[in-house]
């Protein structure tokens, strides 16, 4: 069971890391993008006379999440190295400190400065839709929800290969799990049509393995303003708590035993 000691450490990382990452040229240069992204999207609406709002939309919401899932893999797989090349990490670790709530605290650090990055997005958007007119709904606000879960998952998957390879292989392999985990389904479904079981075993196994991302994607719904229920967006919300525990759990696992020297 998790003391008060062992929260106080890793809350003690967590907001130092958010005041690193919250210095990150990188991290405004991305947000900057998003946000005029997020504006243009009205004059790219402009230029159709049928559906603009849902133009708008659509290009707001893709905003949104690719630029939240960019600064999330292109600052979180530093999350370890940088720490280890100034040196500071055996500091840190000579201290009363375990190296898992060291990994813990800069996991939850890093997913504060992220949903703070896309709370801003968030403000930029809606304050958007408010002056064209676009719709909002219950919808939207369920969609940067699951968006926030997503990204949550991200940094784990990040922090993950973070703790035992190079940023550039960190940064290649999230970014691959991340584009493979939005089409797990899609394989899923080709494997079972195909006349191969190797190929439909093969097929099925990575759906099971890899997240299944896509279940986090209710941008279409938000941009026409479909009705969700209350299973689609509890199961999914609890599904990436699961992965999330397990993929930090691995990760807590390897740092452990990784050899800093």
């Amino acid at each position: 069971m998790i003391g008060s000691r062992s929260l106080g450490c890793i809350w003690a990382i967590a907001a130092n890391t958010v005041r690193e990452s919250v210095r990150s040229k990188l991290l405004y240069g991305l947000l900057f993008f998003a946000v005029v992204l997020i504006g243009g999207g009205a004059i790219v609406a402009t230029l159709s006379y049928v559906e603009g709002h849902r133009i708008l939309q659509d290009v707001g919401l893709g905003a949104v999440r690719l630029f939240g899932v960019a600064i999330a893999i292109l600052v979180g797989i530093n999350l370890i190295h940088r720490e280890v090349d100034r040196r500071t990490v055996y500091t840190i670790l000579s201290k009363p400190l375990s190296r898992g709530e060291f990994l813990v605290g800069k996991f939850l650090g890093l997913t504060l400065t992220i949903w703070i990055q896309m709370a801003i997005m968030g403000v930029a958007f809606v304050g958007v839709s408010l002056a064209t007119g676009a719709p909002l709904g219950e919808t939207h606000a369920i969609f940067f929800v699951l968006t926030a879960c997503e990204l949550a998952l991200v940094v784990g998957i990040a922090t993950f290969f973070s703790a035992f390879t190079t940023p550039v292989l960190a940064a290649f392999f999230t970014t691959g799990v991340w584009v493979v985990g939005h089409a797990t389904r899609e394989l899923r479904d080709i494997g079972a049509r195909a006349d191969s079981a190797a190929l439909e075993h093969a097929t099925w196994l990575l759906h099971r393995i890899l997240p299944d991302l896509e279940s986090f994607n209710l941008a279409s719904e938000a941009a026409h303003l479909l009705p969700v229920t209350t299973s689609d967006w509890v199961l999914p919300a609890i599904y990436g708590a699961g992965y999330l525990a397990l993929v930090l759990f691995a990760a807590v696992a390897i740092f452990e035993r990784r050899d800093l020297r």
